[in-house]
């Protein structure tokens, strides 16, 4: 593994990076405020399971992909821009429940946000380009342990903690929740937010610049 003075400051470097705002906080809070904090905590869960196809890939070198052929990178994009998209129309086209705690429709929502997390996560390539970029720094080459064990051991410790900032994300917001989920007009409120949230990030996707 890396020098201990590598090391630290590698967990000093991906907490900030983690607990900067981001897609994914913006994400799940979205999830938290359209559809309760189960599904908030479920949709972070699905993003951390996707987090984890970028760091094998990163350790398999399949990211460099991006890099070689632009032309994948951009499909890949705004595939994922699009998914975001409807995603966020949806929760406008929802009905609102009279109690969104009622635990088949909680449950059934936290399943969705579940795996509507993962493919969100999984589509998005700057995740992918990022641990590229980011996890080579703090590799050593000539360390006990293969370079391919390094990237899937530190991205799996950047993976945690950025989801550690995403469950306070949706902590956050679940506060909110509790106070107005009693209002069908707040909880209508909150859908319409939950999918600008949603809608917007997508755009952001699709225009930011590669």
């Amino acid at each position: 593994m890396p020098s201990t003075e590598l090391l630290i400051a590698f967990f000093i470097t991906t907490a900030i990076f983690a607990y900067i705002p981001g897609p994914a906080m913006l994400y799940a809070a979205a999830q938290t405020i359209a559809r309760g904090r189960w599904s908030g905590l479920m949709a972070a869960f699905g993003i951390h399971l996707g987090g984890y196809v970028h760091v094998f890939a990163a350790a398999a070198g399949l990211s460099v992909l991006f890099h070689a052929v632009p032309v994948l990178y951009l499909a890949v994009k705004f595939c994922g821009a699009a998914y975001l998209v409807w995603l966020g129309i949806s929760l406008f086209r929802a009905k609102v429940n009279g109690d969104v705690t009622m635990p088949g429709v909680e449950q059934k929502s936290a399943r969705r946000a579940f795996l509507e997390s993962i493919s969100v996560e999984v589509l998005n390539p700057k995740t992918a380009i990022f641990f590229m970029a980011f996890l080579p720094q703090f590799i050593d080459i000539s360390a006990a342990f293969p370079v391919w064990l390094q990237f899937v051991l530190l991205g799996t410790m950047v993976n945690l903690m950025f989801s550690s900032a995403d469950l306070a994300c949706v902590i956050l917001a679940g506060a909110v929740v509790t106070r107005l989920k009693r209002s069908s007009h707040a909880q209508r409120l909150m859908q319409r937010a939950g999918g600008t949230i949603l809608v917007g990030l997508g755009v952001h996707l699709a225009l930011q610049k590669s």
